[in-house]
């Protein structure tokens, strides 16, 4: 029989969940790895606080932790204090400059922080993310382009050109050329940072082949200039022939050598003038007109014209096509170019200067008739703020088509019968009117013989093409030019809001008088006679008033030669 002794049991046994040997272990494992689980999420927490993850730099400004609108705001903050005006690109070894704005560059914060949000954080470093730039391609393409010295370039693009209604072809061939794409990646990576973005040229085809040419011309050219079209609309209809359609039909080459082809509005139009004319109201712009003496201004009126926009996208599918072929145009409001707005604004309303010149020979002689026909040419001409006015420009060549007669003019140092001889005392008369009404003198020549009927010095001749008169509208206001003639007379009135006080002439005497010699001239239809005049120089000052003070004194001066006593037939020699 076993015994057992008392201090054995006197040691209870332990429980199962006490704290054995055992148990106490397990204790301080878990302790620690909770400890572990918090500190790591502490870590955690720490570096995924906010939306940006943390250690993450843009443009060398720290987004990391902070919330989306913070992270927009401190980049927008910190980049604003070295954005650059000025683009720096290195153009196929060239350096030149871009105008940050002309290609629409900036730094798009709201993409750039959302690149910045995604990712993971770095626990040593940095995390650096690249910005989002936009800009222009189209832009910075014509601004490279600009720049870019044309010989460089040696892709030879595609053309198609006309000659008659034959379509002549261009082919293309491959060279160096711009690549708009990776110039946009190095504008885009070089900018935000300040450097130099490295943009050459690079090795191109043509997008559009030689077999591709060759394709539009037998598909497209040759098709359409093989009859007519016709225009239907409003109810009416008019034809456009071949030759219109060959003006009109045009083939564009982007610089990447992509050949489109295309219906330019407006050489159709103009190829086809008179056809268009057929079914349009031609607007009718605001002008003035003196009533009762005074100047109004008569309404403008819009036209009713063919929307050469629409007809070119319609009649550009239709053109392939052969037989007969019929498109469909409409009508859209053009606004006349001079409104009654504008004219109003002009301030025509009082009398600045008017000039009068005498002529003989009654209203029926070729002279006189000439005077009369450039005197309507020019009536009622409006002469805007700033502009010149020149009377070849306006009137265009005085020849027998425009309504002129032979009549008096001076041919090398001789009075001999031309067309259009006495728009000179007209263009004296328009001189004077715009000298009077203080308009700055830009171009015109005294005769080289003084006629007694103008004033000396202040005076013009004209001779289609080499002589002009001209002048220039210095004044805020608009002029309004009326001319009115006589059997006898001539006058050129304008009308503006008054500037000047007063402008008037101050001449010096004649000087260096010479008499006239007489000239035996062949009898013939060219030879016209003459009694003489003399020869003298001098000066004229046109002395100009504002304000009660002379505000300027300008200087003109001139020398006549003697105009000889010519005699038709007889002594052969000159005598003095």
């Amino acid at each position: 029989m076993t015994s057992v002794s008392a201090e054995t049991q006197a040691l209870p046994a332990a429980p199962p969940d006490g704290p054995g040997p055992l148990n106490r272990k397990r204790v301080v494992v878990v302790g620690t790895v909770a400890a572990v689980l918090i500190a790591a999420a502490g870590v955690t927490a720490y570096y995924y606080g906010g939306d940006v993850p943390r250690g993450t730099h843009v443009l060398g400004v720290d987004l990391g932790g902070k919330s989306r609108s913070d992270a927009e705001r401190a980049l927008s903050e910190g980049f604003a204090t070295r954005i650059a005006d000025v683009v720096k690109v290195d153009l196929d070894g060239e350096p030149v400059e871009l105008q940050a704005a002309d290609i629409d560059v900036l730094l798009n914060v709201e993409r750039t922080v959302g690149a910045a949000m995604k990712g993971s954080p770095t626990l040593f470093g940095e995390r650096t993310v690249t910005p989002v730039v936009d800009l222009d391609e189209k832009l910075l393409e014509s601004s490279l382009r600009e720049k870019l010295d044309p010989r460089k370039v040696t892709l030879k693009k595609p053309a198609i050109t006309w000659s008659g209604t034959t379509p002549k072809a261009t082919y293309p061939q491959d060279g160096l050329g711009l690549d708009v794409a990776q110039a946009a990646a190095a504008v885009r990576l070089a900018w935000p940072v300040g450097e130099t973005a490295k943009v050459p040229l690079v090795s191109q085809p043509a997008v559009t082949s030689k077999a591709e040419v060759d394709a539009l011309i037998a598909d497209v050219a040759k098709p359409a200039v093989s009859g007519p079209v016709t225009v239907t609309v409003a109810g009416k209809s008019f034809t456009l022939k071949p030759a219109a359609i060959a003006k009109g039909l045009v083939f564009r080459s982007d610089d990447a050598g992509e050949l489109t082809p295309a219906v330019d509005g407006k050489k159709l139009r103009a190829a086809a003038a008179k056809e268009f004319a057929t079914v349009e109201k031609k607007p009718v712009d605001a002008r003035i007109k003196l009533t009762d003496g005074k100047p109004k201004v008569v309404a403008d009126k819009p036209g009713d014209v063919v929307d050469t926009d629409k007809l070119a996208t319609a009649l550009l599918p239709v053109l392939s096509g052969t037989g007969s072929r019929t498109v469909e145009a409409s009508h859209t409001e053009q606004e006349a170019k001079v409104t009654e707005a504008t004219i109003a604004k002009l301030g025509v309303k009082e009398k600045v200067s008017t000039f009068t010149t005498d002529f003989t020979g009654g209203a029926s002689s070729p002279r006189s008739q000439n005077i009369m026909t450039i005197a309507r040419a020019v009536d009622g001409a409006l002469v805007q703020p700033g502009e010149t006015f020149s009377l070849n420009g306006h009137t265009g060549e005085r020849d027998y088509a425009a309504g002129y007669k032979d009549a008096p003019v001076i041919v090398g140092g001789k009075l001999e019968p031309g067309v259009g001889g006495g728009a000179s005392q007209f263009t004296t008369t328009l001189f004077n009117a715009a000298y009077y009404a203080g308009l700055e003198d830009v171009e015109h020549k005294p005769h080289s013989f003084y006629f007694s009927r103008y004033p000396s010095v202040i005076e013009s001749t004209i001779f289609w093409p080499t002589l002009d008169l001209r002048f220039k509208n210095t004044t805020p206001h608009g002029i309004f030019i009326d001319t009115s003639y006589t059997n006898s007379s001539v006058t050129v009135t304008m009308w503006s809001t008054k500037v000047y006080d007063s402008v008037k002439t101050v001449y010096g005497p004649r000087r260096g008088i010479t008499s006239p010699p007489t000239v035996h001239r062949e009898a013939g239809p060219k030879c016209i006679t003459s009694s003489g005049l003399p020869g003298f120089t001098q000066d004229a000052w046109r002395v100009i008033r504002k304000d009660g003070k002379e505000i300027e004194r300008e200087k003109f001066s001139w020398h006549y030669d003697p105009e000889p006593r010519f005699v038709c037939g007889g002594e052969p020699e000159s005598t003095p």
